[in-house]
């Protein structure tokens, strides 16, 4: 169904906004933990699964995530574009950026998200589905020795054919604002726990 009943429709609300909760601030990794992780209650973290629309909304999906992006990283390039990253020559990967809260759910289980949606393509170099090249390689970039160490274990599960990559995160660049909750503005649904199959276009 290309024309979801959502698609194109838009709500109006008032609101009351009660209270701001700090998010974390320094996002790159840092191998002796990261302080300004610490002084907040929710943790980041950051993901490559090929073209990021699809990503970003499994894990919207996912109770725990209370924020997500998506956009650039692991290049050389600073504030790359969409069609500079396309052209493969930044070094760039699509990315998605989440930020989760750890008492509901647990790094491990973002990394199983991430690769359970992989699927076998997880065994292919600089490919996901029909998507090929380095700007769709698919990663794990840790924010932290703990996150490393996590995401290692897990990754050694599935033998040494797994071309997941797992790097330290770099600056991660917002992709441009269309891009963001791409299939949600689509119509798709973004309900905690939906588990209805992610199409990955509008």
């Amino acid at each position: 169904d290309a024309n979801p009943p959502l698609a194109g429709a838009s709500y109006s609300a008032n609101v009351t906004l009660i209270s701001v909760e700090e998010g974390p601030k320094q996002l790159l990794y840092g191998e002796d933990g990261n302080e300004d992780m610490k002084q907040t209650r929710f943790d980041v973290a950051t993901f490559a699964l090929g073209c990021f629309w699809g990503g970003e909304l499994e894990f919207m999906r996912v109770p725990g995530v209370v924020g997500t992006k998506v956009g650039y990283t692991q290049g050389d390039k600073d504030e790359p574009t969409y069609k500079e990253v396309c052209s493969g020559t930044t070094g760039h990967t699509e990315a998605i950026q989440i930020v989760y809260d750890p008492e509901i759910v647990s790094y491990d289980k973002l990394v199983h998200v991430a690769m359970d949606r992989l699927d076998d393509n997880k065994y292919l170099l600089n490919q996901v589905g029909n998507d090929r090249g380095t700007q769709y390689r698919h990663g794990i970039y840790y924010h932290s020795k703990e996150q490393r160490e996590a995401a290692q274990k897990i990754l050694d599960t599935f033998g040494e054919h797994c071309k997941t990559e797992l790097e330290p995160a770099r600056t991660f660049y917002s992709a441009e604002d269309y891009h963001q909750q791409y299939l949600l503005k689509g119509g798709q649904s973004a309900k905690k726990g939906d588990g209805t199959l992610i199409r990955c276009y509008g």
